[in-house]
């Protein structure tokens, strides 16, 4: 299979038809090779507008959705972020052509090994990956410049806001399984935080 011809076609249609214009978030989908990032099985699909599954019952994000949420967060090359749910590691992939630094968390430790190995594959070595509570964050290595959340939730966890810059975006999935709603959220001085919502959505719960 021509993965290039595939991987093409996938941001000329399915990004800049959409309407993603961010040209770095583009060229970090020409970067990013999704076949490596996706299960054996699902590799002739990988570059399909669609979720697929990566094992534990989880998924890998449709490439319009995460090219959406990075370009939401407006990302600096300067920039810290932190992702809650690495998954098989492509979104942290997107990331590390966009940003300085990046810090992604999984719960699920077979996952947390395979998104390891995924990265190390693709010689990214500007992602730090951690096994742990995606909900608490990383308190040491903050404050984070961005912070994207690939897991929904009913309510912002109160603590990945403290560890967000003054002026910093955060994007994430809220409401029940069934009903969600993209959200960014800008923080400002004294907590408080401007709310856009962007786009509805399914993402699996965090845990």
């Amino acid at each position: 299979m021509d993965y290039t011809l595939k991987q093409n076609q996938m941001v000329k249609y399915q990004l800049k038809h959409r309407g993603i214009e961010d040209e770095d978030v583009l060229d970090a989908f020409l970067k990013v090779p999704r076949h490596e990032f996706v299960d054996p099985f699902y590799k002739n699909v990988a570059y399909e507008d669609q979720p697929l599954l990566i094992g534990e019952g989880q998924t890998i994000s449709q490439p319009y959705i995460v090219a959406l949420m990075s370009e939401a967060l407006d990302i600096k090359w300067e920039d810290k972020v932190l992702e809650i749910g690495t998954g098989s590691g492509f979104q942290a992939a997107i990331l590390s052509h966009l940003a300085k630094e990046v810090y992604t968390i999984e719960n699920v430790e077979p996952l947390y090994h395979k998104a390891k190995r995924n990265l190390k594959a693709q010689e990214i070595d500007n992602v730090n990956t951690v096994h742990g509570d995606g909900k608490e964050g990383l308190p040491d290595h903050a404050p984070f410049d961005k912070i994207i959340v690939t897991a929904a939730t009913d309510e912002v966890p109160v603590s990945l806001l403290k560890q967000l810059k003054v002026g910093g975006r955060m994007i994430i999935p809220l409401g029940s399984r069934l009903n969600q709603e993209l959200t960014l959220i800008t923080k400002h001085e004294n907590r408080n935080c401007k709310r856009e919502n962007l786009a509805l959505c399914r993402f699996v719960p965090l845990i």
